[in-house]
């Protein structure tokens, strides 16, 4: 262990420079680890909002129409959406692909409960939702088909809005089933409150949702005929591609499309949403990675020039260890040990410290926890690997020292 103590030694007679040679390779290191950890978790978690979605879930969306109306002179202008029930019905009849499909209108809308308001995404729904959106009751039951029948004014909430409407203590109690809210001075009777979900991978949350009747929604809150959209669920094996293909071609016909004219509606599936996602992810981590190489490059630079430092400033120790019977190997493996023990020390630092920024972000972005030893282990690797290919040459010019000449400088 002579060698290494030497190592030690010599690195602490040059301290300044050594940690500004372990900076880069501490900053590589930390860099490497967090955007590998951090990449993983955000991947795991948009395969679990994937699965939120629904299984083989296909979304029609609606676009907004423009109109104008100058027939009175005055001029007015508004917007209603392209979809009608009866596209839901010919898209569901018409395309052999979908197992279960459920029409939605959604719109944002202020809601209270007593002296309570709040804001909430309020949707029109039939019961099939339930199950086409993988949705869990904490407690009561979700609308149903005879509320829609009987133009019921019912209504059941996402978890967010009944906690801060009736708070937390309500919730967990069962309290809430029976209370009474009002959406734009309409009263809705509470049926049901949804478990915690979270957001889907458009970001919407599921839980800042109140969920009514369609038809209540369509005939006693709004006066339209128009939907938002519509799920739905294809069969399991279904080839997703030309399933949207047909849905669109079912569409088009019905919206009078010519071919070349912009759709006034999308379709898309929860694997489109997943491949966005994940794409942006892998373009985050090539950009991490990047930065990590180019931390990783300043710092073997770094080591390169402290490894040239100390050969020439310790000639005449290697030429009295070499006078003494030390071999040219002895004398590559002593300066390669400096090199890697400098780096070392900034990888192994580099990855404690990523691991807690890792934990912090984890917590607070509310992340799947991911730690890969794996993901450690390359990252020292690496900081190793680079300062031993830093010092490499500055280990073979000091293996290249005369003894003659290094005492001859001594004297």
């Amino acid at each position: 262990m002579t060698w290494l103590i030497i190592a030690f030694k010599a690195l602490n007679a040059h301290r300044l420079r050594s940690i500004l040679a372990i900076l880069g390779i501490f900053l590589g290191t930390l860099v490497l680890t967090a955007v590998m950890h951090i990449g993983s978790s955000m991947l795991l978690q948009a395969d679990e909002e994937t699965q939120k979605l629904g299984p083989n879930l296909v979304q029609v969306r609606a676009r907004r129409a423009r109109f104008a109306r100058t027939d009175t002179g005055t001029g007015s202008s508004g917007a209603l959406t392209t979809v009608t029930l009866g596209d839901a019905a010919a898209v569901s009849e018409g395309v052999s692909q979908v197992e279960r499909l459920t029409p939605y209108i959604a719109g944002a809308r202020g809601i209270r409960a007593g002296a309570v308001k709040s804001t909430c995404q309020l949707l029109g729904v039939q019961a099939e939702y339930e199950d086409v959106r993988s949705l869990e009751l904490l407690d009561g039951r979700f609308v149903s088909s005879p509320d829609e029948q009987n133009l019921s004014l019912t209504a059941t909430l996402g978890y967010a809005i009944a906690e801060r409407l009736f708070g937390s203590d309500a919730v967990y109690a069962g309290l809430v089933v029976g209370q009474v809210v009002f959406v734009n001075d309409v009263r809705l009777e509470v049926i049901g409150v949804l478990k915690e979900k979270g957001s889907d991978l458009g970001g919407t949350s599921f839980d800042d949702q109140v969920f009514v009747p369609l038809r209540s929604y369509m005939r006693r809150i709004t006066n339209t005929d128009r939907l938002s959209g519509f799920y739905m669920n294809l069969y399991p094996g279904s080839d997703t591609v030309r399933a949207k293909a047909a849905i669109a071609r079912i569409l088009q016909t019905r919206h009078h499309i010519a071919e070349g004219e912009a759709d006034d509606f999308t379709v898309y599936s929860s694997e489109d949403a997943a491949k966005l996602r994940n794409d942006t992810l892998e373009l985050v981590r090539s950009l991490g990675v990047l930065s990590a190489g180019i931390s990783f490059t300043v710092g073997g630079l770094g080591i390169f020039s402290i490894m040239i430092l100390l050969v020439r400033s310790r000639k005449v120790e290697i030429g009295i260890r070499r006078a003494v019977g030390a071999s040219r190997k002895v004398i590559i493996r002593q300066f390669l040990t400096e090199a890697g023990l400098m780096s070392g020390v900034g990888g192994f630092t580099g990855v404690a410290l990523a691991l807690l920024l890792v934990s912090l972000v984890y917590k607070i972005a509310q992340m799947p926890f991911i730690y890969e030893p794996s993901f450690c282990f390359l990252a020292v690797a690496v900081s190793v690997l680079v300062g031993v290919a830093a010092g490499a040459w500055p280990a073979w010019q000091a293996s290249k020292v005369e003894v003659l000449a290094a005492l001859k400088s001594w004297g």
